[in-house]
């Protein structure tokens, strides 16, 4: 039986051999068990040390935590001064466009200076863009818990089930590659492509919002993100096929992520649960209908058999993949802290950075509301 809307099912983990489950997907993103700390602290065999050895990653494997619990989100973009005067003051702050509807770059603004007034227009405005780089940022250099302090103004911090985390920091989730990595050549030797568009923990009861995303370390080359405009994404598709959409909810698990954690001899920090998402969510500051939906943790649409399911699913997949022209790539350089919300849009890491250079960056995930929708208005 599917869990209903508003409970979440705990399932227990049975894991298969690590030779018969490869890492695919999403769980490409998270920091690597296997990480040589001497040579990441210390810089051996040509390698250089690490620029920021606190946030290397670290599984502790007494990290026991029980299933989330409900709690309150207050969305601040409602509250915002939609001048984004705060955010972004006349003079100072230079704004470039990636794309009409998705990612901005923004230059002259210091994240962790903002005021609360300017933190309220940050939501919205991030809601509203979808994805916007800022250049420049100090706060890779902040001690990490006044880095969570500053991210908590957004909700309460996600701790993930599986990846590592910076030693007495759970709520930080780590992408860590290091420089003697070889996870390129291992992950093409099974796969095609690095792509895979997805929406963070959405199999959580309460998904992340506004999502903040730290560079440490990089490539010179490649290692970009891809995002992916929700918002857009519906609103190309024809009222009646909107109107269809309105009304179904689809499951999302955590179940195969925990399994590819558990095989590779990784921590289950919590049970995986399964939890019922609408299809069509609605974002709480700006009223805008976005698709919900993402192959990673989606599994199925509740109602419909399995053949009509993946039909859908598979359309709505293949309608926010391949659409270019709603979509924004982002460029990481030093100093770049990436904010996005995971209500309105996806993304996708890509590997394809040579061998032999670290890409290090840490996430900071406040959680949401719970995802819910509007009546259709055609």
């Amino acid at each position: 039986m599917a869990p209903s809307a508003i409970e979440t099912v705990t399932v227990p983990v049975i894991a298969p051999s690590a030779a018969k489950l490869k890492q695919f997907g999403a769980y490409k993103e998270i920091a690597s068990y296997k990480v040589d700390e001497v040579k990441e602290k210390q810089g051996k065999d040509g390698r250089t040390p690490a620029k920021y050895p606190n946030y290397l990653p670290t599984w502790n494997p007494d990290q026991k935590y029980p299933p989330l619990t409900p709690f309150e989100h207050y969305e601040h973009g409602k509250d915002a001064d939609p001048s984004f005067r705060d955010l972004l003051p006349q003079g100072v702050a230079k704004t470039t466009e990636l794309t009409p509807t998705i990612g901005t770059e923004v230059r002259g603004v210091q994240l962790s200076q903002l005021t609360d007034a300017g933190k309220d227009q940050l939501a919205l405005y991030v809601a509203q863009r979808k994805v916007v780089a800022f250049r420049d940022q100090d706060l890779a250099d902040l001690p990490i818990d006044q880095a969570l302090k500053w991210g908590g103004y957004f909700g309460r911090h996600h701790i993930h089930p599986t990846s590592g985390s910076p030693e007495g920091f759970p709520e930080i989730h780590l992408v860590h590659r290091g420089a003697d990595d070889t996870f390129a050549k291992e992950f093409f030797a099974t796969r095609t492509t690095s792509v895979a568009h997805h929406s963070d923990v959405s199999y959580e009861a309460q998904p992340p919002g506004t999502t903040f995303l730290i560079l440490l370390e990089g490539p010179t080359s490649g290692g970009d993100t891809l995002f992916t405009d929700t918002v857009e994404a519906y609103n190309r598709l024809s009222p009646l096929f909107q109107e269809r959409l309105h009304g179904l909810k689809a499951t999302h698990s955590g179940i195969e992520q925990v399994n590819a954690a558990v095989a590779r001899g990784s921590i289950k920090r919590r049970e995986p649960v399964v939890n019922e998402h609408p299809i069509v969510r609605t974002h709480p500051a700006t009223g805008e209908k976005a698709l919900y939906v993402n192959p990673q943790f989606t599994r199925d649409i509740v109602g419909l058999k399995k053949e009509e399911s993946d039909a859908l699913l598979k359309f709505l997949y293949d309608h926010l993949a391949y659409s270019s022209d709603l979509q924004a790539r982002v460029k990481w350089e030093p100093g770049t802290v990436v904010v996005w919300d995971n209500r309105v849009a996806l993304h996708s890491a890509l590997v394809d950075w040579k061998d032999g250079q670290r890409r290090h960056l840490a996430r900071i995930t406040p959680q949401a509301e719970r995802p819910y929708e509007t009546p259709f208005k055609a």
